[in-house]
């Protein structure tokens, strides 16, 4: 194979993570997956320099936190090599992707991870180009009901209500439970519109239809018609919310 990479024969690829199932399942991907020739493996960012300093490999397939060294810290590294591989983030973290933009990452790609959606992944690095990652795709969140297990598009959760250690979503068809503090997902979510109007509860900005004032208390509403969602905004939150809505 030939292409803006210089590349003849299959790319030589490292793949770093510290989560050993997610590790395998990537090497198992990448090994099927006829423009790749190796598949190299390590569980820590800390393996992987040293890996990178004594083999040439064509790319790296890496997850951001880790212990230690992180993902984001190692592609620094990387990027202060005469030649440094592309870099390709693999992670279950969406708010790291502005960071990824800023060192000129090939790709973003969220876990859990789709065959289809790591193929376009290796196609931007045979390809080479300008090194700019595309947007991450919607974030499917995996929810469980009756031993079956189903993804729910986080475009299409309206608010999220915290349940002690578990957070319920919300969308405009029903509700699921998940096994996440709100305080996590208010700040994994916060760059996807996200916002905590009260304690115990987290609301989507781009679904947010009208801000009600009465009585010195504020509300938002959440959808609409039938499945429009009046909910309450505790005072402290009150300005923050309105700037929010504002830009």
């Amino acid at each position: 194979m030939t292409g803006p990479t210089g590349l003849t024969s299959g790319l030589r690829v490292l793949v770093v993570d510290d989560e050993r199932p997610a590790l395998d399942e990537l090497e198992w991907l990448l090994s099927h997956d006829e423009r790749v020739a190796t598949v190299r493996t390590c569980d820590s960012a800390t393996e992987g320099l040293r890996v990178l300093r004594e083999d040439a490999v064509d790319c790296v397939f890496l997850d951001i936190q880790m212990p230690g060294l992180t993902g984001l810290e190692l592609a620094e590294v990387l990027g202060r090599f005469r030649e440094p591989p592309p870099i390709v983030f693999v992670t279950a973290h969406e708010a790291h992707a502005v960071e990824a933009f800023d060192l000129r990452a090939v790709d973003y790609v969220l876990k859990p991870v789709r065959a289809e959606r790591l193929a376009e992944a290796v196609r931007r690095v045979v390809e080479g180009g300008d090194r700019t990652p595309t947007a991450p795709a919607d974030l499917q969140i995996p929810v469980e009901r009756g031993g079956v297990t189903r993804f729910v598009p986080r475009s299409a959760v309206t608010h999220v209500e915290a349940q002690g250690d578990y957070a319920r979503l919300h969308t405009s068809a029903g509700s699921h439970l998940v096994r996440v503090p709100l305080s996590t997902l208010e700040e994994e979510w916060a760059a996807a519109g996200f916002v905590r109007i009260h304690r115990s509860v987290l609301v989507a900005l781009a679904h947010v239809s009208e801000v009600r004032t009465a009585a010195g208390r504020t509300s938002v509403v959440v959808g609409t018609g039938p499945a429009a969602v009046d909910l309450p905004v505790s005072r402290r939150s009150t300005r923050d919310l309105r700037e929010r809505l504002a830009r």
